[in-house]
């Protein structure tokens, strides 16, 4: 009988999914505060979006296209890179390193009007001190594990 209430304290986790924890807990919190915001100001956000709509397609207004889906375009290999790379580097925050290195430097030079030596240097001083800050912070004073 006693062993029962003991297992009642045993704390078993599951590794390949603790790490999930707290972002769906987020992402519920974010998607009902989403359906709060719509539902309360959705008079208010109609406009605006019918607005984008027509910028996005092309209809109105001035619309940097390069930049636009060039950002998109560059996370979303920014994400599915930090994700392979954290195969050959698991646990290591090692692909976040490389992968935010090259991310930060290739966004900055989407952004840059013009090129110049000094903003280049600035560009690569830049894209290797802030990742690698970050990823010290991260990694290894605060011991969070990245991809």
């Amino acid at each position: 009988m006693e062993s029962q209430w003991l297992s009642l304290f045993d704390v078993t986790i599951d590794f390949d999914q603790s790490h999930l924890f707290f972002p769906r807990i987020v992402t519920w919190i974010l998607l009902i505060l989403l359906a709060a915001i719509l539902l309360t100001r959705y008079r208010l956000l109609v406009p605006g979006l019918k607005h984008a709509g027509r910028v996005l397609a092309g209809r109105e207004g001035d619309f940097d296209r390069k930049r636009f889906f060039g950002t998109l375009a560059l996370t979303t290999v920014y994400f599915y890179m930090m994700g392979v790379l954290s195969d050959v580097f698991p646990n290591t925050g090692y692909s976040f390193l490389i992968c935010s290195i090259v991310f930060v430097f290739l966004l900055s030079l989407l952004y840059v009007g013009q090129l110049s030596r000094r903003l280049v240097v600035i560009i690569v001083l830049n894209a290797l001190i802030a990742p690698a800050i970050a990823w010290y912070v991260l990694a290894q004073l605060f011991r969070i594990t990245l991809p």
